[in-house]
């Protein structure tokens, strides 16, 4: 299983696990930008089954999920592809996701990364801006799926709005038509139901403003299919860069509402028929997009998520290796949440140079590599965020801020992991009595160890908040690591107090006893 990030050229394996489908593609970028896909593949799980809230995946589901996850990551290993599993609604909600995760981890080695409703939405942002002419174009994207629909707008790649709403087709349907039947007066409490959540979405939608809509998703594109169908038309293997109009449209989700069970809509004209018992729910969403937002019509996406992964990933590798840091969005995202609850920046800049030049000097012992070292660079940054709520157990504040803070470019695992490190720059050691940490897995509880004993030792060395030891260097013997500190200006007698008193955390992770020396100004060590 590849686990190391993707090198340039290297073929990457995105895969979407959806509420309804697990998708998934094979594919390299070019230097160019150019996508090719070298394979795909689909299965149509049902992970998500229950109606409302989809609060628990079931046996049968997890066990569907990891046969074909399986299969896929069988045929990811024969391509020789680096593997990106990215979860959405189904499993965000899942109260068991973590048995879900850690199985699919144990018996098929994909890690799967859960993101929130917004990143969904920004990597799709990201698949269509590859697929279509839109990038200079306000434009107005929405994504049908089994447990949520996204709708995002975007401009020049950048996401101006986002929102995640629980209606997905899977949920509506077995909300409202639990038995596969069809009524007026069920339609009726439908609509209104979808009408009432989305109200504001559409009024901040209309305020945004958008200039031309694009619809991607199994729903939008079955439906559109049917609509050529319907026409007498062939439909073709793409439908990437058609337009379809309003009328087009609303006729054809007419059609499907009009049939009273899956039996009645299997005869409707290009209908999938796989999609035969949840497509109510789908058209009956996409019908009040269309009203809510008088749209005139829809350009359809050939990419989405999946492909948006694909180029997410290599974006994100692409800024690593030139960069050696925080990726252009991730930096974005954390830049705003300093901005946001104004931290001090001089402090907390110089706190993250010490600690990814002590990650960098320790690697021979933690092992870590950049996708770790950016988790820290994220964390030495936000640590002091929580002063902004209070300064009294302000570490436990900025778990708080940063657990629930959008973080366009993180994934939900990665926001608790530097949510974790922040927690922990100060006061207690991690313990498995502590909650948010006892739900780590093994892997991800060292992580944190690591990354917190590095942060703790580096607030240390900044504890007066004047950056007197300018730089730091460490040298690693048998049972001994020296950090060599360059301090041009003072003594530092509170900085060494500071970090002696916060070392012992990384000394027990690491194995090793840690001592502080000053070295001559006259020889500098270079910052991170």
């Amino acid at each position: 299983m590849a686990e190391h990030p993707p090198a340039r050229n290297e073929l990457i394996a995105a895969i979407d696990i959806g509420t309804n489908s697990f998708h998934m593609v094979v594919a390299s970028v070019s230097t160019r930008g150019v996508l090719r896909i070298h394979a795909r593949n689909k299965d149509m799980v049902r992970l998500g089954q229950s109606a409302g809230d989809m609060k628990h995946l079931d046996a049968a589901a997890m066990d569907r999920g990891v046969a074909s996850l399986k299969r896929f990551a069988v045929e990811a290993n024969q391509h020789g592809a680096h593997i990106r599993a990215v979860a959405t609604s189904a499993v965000r909600e899942a109260l068991n996701r973590e048995d879900f995760v850690r199985r699919v981890a144990d018996e098929t080695g994909i890690n799967i990364e859960v993101v929130s409703g917004a990143e969904e939405g920004r990597l799709i942002y990201v698949g269509a801006i590859h697929s279509l002419p839109i990038l200079t174009k306000r434009t107005l994207v929405i994504d049908i799926g089994g447990g949520s629909t996204e709708t995002v707008i975007g401009s020049q790649g950048d996401m101006v709005y986002v929102h995640s709403a629980k209606l997905g087709h899977i949920r509506v349907t077995k909300r409202y038509f639990p038995d596969d039947v069809v009524t007026p007066e069920r339609i009726h409490e439908c609509r209104q139901a979808i009408r009432g959540d989305w109200a504001p979405v559409f009024q901040s939608l209309i305020a945004y403003g958008f200039e031309i809509a694009v619809g991607s998703s199994g729903t939008i594109m079955a439906l559109a299919a049917m609509v050529l169908a319907k026409a007498g038309k062939r439909v073709p293997e793409s439908l990437n860069g058609l337009f379809f109009s309003r009328t087009e449209l609303l006729e054809v989700i007419n059609s499907v509402l009009a049939c009273r069970t899956p039996a009645e809509r299997s005869s409707l004209p290009g209908i999938d028929e796989r999609r035969t018992d949840v497509i109510v729910g789908g058209a009956l969403i996409l019908e009040q997009a269309i009203i809510g937002l008088n749209l005139q019509g829809l350009i359809i996406s050939g990419y989405a998520l999946r492909e948006g992964i694909v180029f997410d990933t290599v974006q994100k590798q692409r800024d690593i290796d030139a960069f050696h840091h925080l990726s252009h969005l991730r930096y974005q995202s954390v830049d705003h949440l300093c901005d946001l609850y104004r931290v001090r920046r001089s402090h907390a800049e110089h706190v993250k140079n010490l600690c990814l030049r002590l990650f960098d000097d320790l690697q021979p012992l933690h092992r870590y590599g950049d996708k770790e070292r950016e988790l820290l660079e994220a964390a030495a940054l936000l640590h002091d965020v929580g002063y902004h709520i209070s300064a009294e157990q302000h570490h436990k504040h900025s778990d708080y801020i940063i657990r629930n803070s959008t973080l366009p470019g993180f994934t939900n695992d990665e926001a608790e992991l530097i949510a974790s490190i922040a927690r922990y720059h100060r006061k207690s050691h991690p313990k498995k009595k502590h909650e948010n940490f006892a739900r780590l897995s093994p892997s991800e509880q060292q992580l944190v160890r690591v990354g917190a004993g590095i942060l703790r030792i580096a607030e240390g060395l900044d504890r007066r908040q004047q950056q007197i030891v300018q730089s730091v260097r460490a040298t690693i013997a048998s049972s001994t690591v020296d950090v060599l500190l360059t301090c041009p200006f003072s003594m530092p007698d509170i900085e060494l107090w500071g970090s002696e008193r916060r070392k012992e955390l990384l000394e027990e992770t690491l194995g090793r006893k840690f001592r502080f020396l000053v070295v001559p100004a006259s020889a500098p060590v270079a910052d991170a």
